[in-house]
């Protein structure tokens, strides 16, 4: 689990780019690219280094009128994942 307070922000060299060939989001990082579904979309869009956690999953709550526990243990889980294939940093 992602503590509330942890900040998550893109490394440099990532960011994610509209593919308009492939009419999708994608990810980019150097020499890798990972498609997005729009629940990955949704949630990467709100990442910009200065929200926390707990921020972020507040306002995708309250976006898409969901539990914010649930979109926290989703977007942990995602987060995570990136952050394990360093395409993603958090600062505590």
């Amino acid at each position: 689990m992602i503590a509330p307070g942890a900040i998550p922000a893109l490394p440099r060299g990532v960011r994610i780019h509209f593919d308009k060939l492939r009419d999708t989001w994608v990810l980019l990082a150097p020499e890798r690219t990972v498609t997005l579904d729009p629940v990955a979309h949704a949630i990467l869009s709100e990442v910009d280094g200065k929200s926390s956690f707990g921020e972020i999953t507040a306002r995708l709550a309250d976006r898409y009128a969901a539990p914010q526990d649930q979109i926290a243990a989703d977007s942990a889980g995602f987060l995570g994942a990136l952050r394990d294939r360093l395409f993603l940093d958090l600062a505590p």
